[in-house]
């Protein structure tokens, strides 16, 4: 029998307990002995909750007991968080999270921790929910070179999009039904503004390239300049607009990552993806493009990742799984506004000034009978520094990278 403990019992936290309750004999199976939860930590009282008598509030009970052997953090942000976890990774626990935010931010230091008191520290879940995307690219592609990696790792971004374009509304409403429905935060400020892609990213750049990427380091941008006209003219050129996590790597060793809005051809995969679900693409040089595609947020996909690392850990409990990386080197870092790809831009002006400023562009054609003064047309390839200056030159009300 291997003991457990839970710490924080929200909706990630509550939900690893439904999947071990609900599948105690395919988890049992699968890990070659029992999970018992020994211990639920967490600050709240749970009057009439049927796991009361397991909740605690004091985290040193589970930091002295030997016989608990894997924490499962769950409380999410990078405070209490972080101090509990690395407490029990020096007390030699192994940890299991799905706190991207954590793993974005302290991820060298604790993959280190981990290293030398011979644990493990598994976070499959802090990328892409119940998408398993960490131990494919850590196992399933390890022969491969990884180029790229980009995709749509945001559920509550990706609704608004999708809902912006099948009923035309405008990105406020929208953002008030995916409210309403419980996809997005009353305080849905990490989505919208791209944050919580921007962590995510970092994750898999760390896995993809071997160093880890700070969030700071990482120029992101949200999908509130995203308007209806932008949706309607993406569409009549083939495209659709996502919010995409992209990291790429060069020649030269360096590496890009960044999060934007795209323009993305209906002819990618990634345009396919809508609603709350995400598509993440790794392209490597055997294997070309991977897509892995599912729900990537959510109680219980994302209780699934998490319990599959529990029986990992199980099965490693005197092994270490060598999941780790070398820490930030600013110098690899290559700014992206040097990465070349073509725009969609509009602006408020005439086709006359577009073309004394940008030169050969690809109009779009406006609805018959629009007279709102805008002008929307595609670029020429051209690296962001240089779509900059030229931005700077006309009254610029959208721009997007395009992705084929």
């Amino acid at each position: 029998m291997l003991d457990i403990a839970i710490l924080g019992f929200g909706t990630v936290g509550s939900g690893v307990m439904e999947v071990i309750d609900q599948n105690a004999d395919m988890v049992t199976q699968n890990a070659a002995q029992e999970i018992r939860v020994k211990y639920i930590v967490d600050v709240r009282d749970f009057p009439g909750n049927p796991y009361e008598k397991l909740i605690i509030k004091d985290f040193s009970v589970v930091e002295n007991d030997p016989d608990v052997k894997v924490v499962v953090e769950t409380i999410g942000g990078a405070g209490v968080a972080y101090d509990f976890t690395r407490r029990s990774l020096l007390a030699g626990k192994s940890v299991v999270t799905s706190n991207k935010e954590l793993v974005a931010t302290r991820g060298y230091e604790l993959t280190q921790i981990a290293r030398e008191k011979g644990v493990n520290y598994l976070f499959e879940a802090s990328v892409g929910g119940g998408i398993p995307i960490i131990r494919p690219i850590t196992q399933c592609l390890a022969a491969n070179r990884i180029n790229e990696i980009y995709g749509i790792l945001n559920g509550t971004t990706n609704f608004i999009l999708t809902e912006m374009v099948k009923n035309g509304t405008a990105f406020d409403e929208t953002l008030r039904e995916a409210q309403a429905r419980g996809y997005a935060e009353a305080n849905p400020e990490a989505d919208i503004k791209g944050h919580d892609v921007c962590r995510k990213i970092c994750i898999l750049a760390a896995l993809c390239f071997g160093r880890h990427v700070y969030p700071d380091q990482v120029p992101t941008e949200g999908i509130e300049r995203v308007t209806r006209k932008d949706i309607a003219n993406a569409a009549k050129i083939g495209y659709t607009v996502k919010l995409l996590g992209r990291a790429i790597h060069h020649e030269d060793d360096k590496i890009t990552v960044y999060v934007a809005p795209h323009l993305v051809s209906q002819e990618n995969l990634v345009s396919s993806v809508e609603g709350v679900m995400n598509g993440i693409v790794v392209r490597g040089n055997a294997i070309g493009d991977v897509m892995f595609y599912g729900a990537g947020a959510g109680k219980l996909p994302t209780a699934s990742a998490v319990v599959a690392d529990i029986i990992d850990a199980a099965k490693h409990i005197n092994a270490r799984k060598w999941l780790s990386w070398a820490d930030s080197d600013p110098e690899s870092l290559l700014d992206a506004g040097l990465l070349e790809s073509r725009w969609y831009v509009r602006v408020a002006g005439s086709e006359e000034a577009v073309k004394s400023v940008f030169g050969d562009v690809t109009f779009i054609p406006a609805d018959p009978g629009r007279a709102d003064g805008d002008v929307a047309f595609v670029t020429e390839r051209m690296n962001g520094k240089k779509a900059e200056t030229l931005f700077d030159q006309m009254a610029v009300q959208s721009a997007f990278r395009i992705i084929d």
